[in-house]
């Protein structure tokens, strides 16, 4: 199935697009995209719904907005340098032994094509494209060989990030990932039936029509089941959570001389079977 969540900016509504392409509102279903959605198998109860309720289903008329896929999680967990390449181009004289680990604040979240607000005197505004896995049920000491289990799905992320912010104040990382705009998620969530092998997917992300990093999720230093594994041994993953996995070589961070988004800028990004994104970057002035 690939879920999809449309309108307004906090008052988005659930949809479902068809093997065909068509899109149906599944507001009638009662129930968001959320942690009580996915703690209560809400994807097996959602299809069978669908097949004695779709036709019934009102379509979603075109020109309608995109929101996140997933309604606001308890909580985005964030893999750094997980691509040998980033981790060299961001300046690392090793690659990491164990998996580097910063939250994302969950205000973040926005749709997959809204403009990217450059924050209150921002210099360094980068982009950095990203596989985000979407936790289906409750995970928490799990053993790696079960952890796909407790996967639902899986969507495209662009790990947003003010390098400043990040790397000059302190070196906490959340002050530089968690500005509004910063973790457009979507457009769809892709149910794991559907994406197989999560680690051979290629991603790329373009700037200006540019393209400037292109990768396959094969080449992540700690894999999928690896990761919901390790990460449950420190927290409770809960459903709906999102684990953002990391982005291959080709930020501004990197790149000599450092390139950094200017108001005006166009982002396009995407991941095999996940779909694509586009933000337009504008000025924190222009947006209040």
């Amino acid at each position: 199935m690939r879920l999809f969540r449309f309108g307004a900016f906090e008052q988005e509504k659930p949809g479902v697009e068809l093997a065909d392409g068509s899109k149906l509102d599944v507001s009638a279903f009662g129930e968001d995209y959320n942690e009580k959605f996915f703690a209560a198998d809400g994807i097996s109860r959602l299809s069978d719904w669908l097949a004695a309720n779709a036709a019934s289903c009102p379509a979603v008329a075109d020109g309608f907005r995109y929101g996140s896929c997933v309604a606001r999680p308890s909580k985005i967990i964030c893999i750094g340098m997980n691509y040998a390449k980033h981790a060299y181009e961001s300046g690392a004289t090793e690659l990491p032994k164990e998996p580097i680990i910063f939250f994302k604040a969950t205000s973040a979240l926005c749709g997959p094509n809204d403009q990217v607000i450059i924050p209150r005197n921002s210099e360094k505004t980068d982009w950095e494209v990203e596989l985000a896995v979407i936790i289906g049920k409750k995970a928490s000491y799990v053993e790696e060989a079960d952890a796909l289990n407790y996967v639902a799905g899986y969507a495209v992320h662009n790990d947003y990030s003010e390098r400043a912010y990040q790397l000059e104040r302190g070196g906490q990382w959340v002050k530089g990932k968690s500005n509004d705009t910063f973790a457009p998620l979507g457009p769809y969530l892709v149910t794991s039936d559907e994406v197989g092998n999560a680690n051979d997917l290629n991603l790329w992300l373009s700037l200006n029509g540019k393209k400037i990093q292109d990768s396959t999720t094969s080449d992540m230093i700690f894999h999928i089941p690896f990761l919901v594994s390790y990460l449950s041994q420190f927290m409770t993953l809960l459903p709906g959570d999102v684990i953002t996995t990391g982005t291959p070589a080709g930020v501004g961070l990197g790149m000599k001389p450092q390139l950094y988004l200017k108001a005006g800028d166009v982002v396009e990004l995407g991941i095999e079977k996940l779909g694509e994104q586009r933000q337009e970057a504008i000025a924190w002035k222009a947006a209040v």
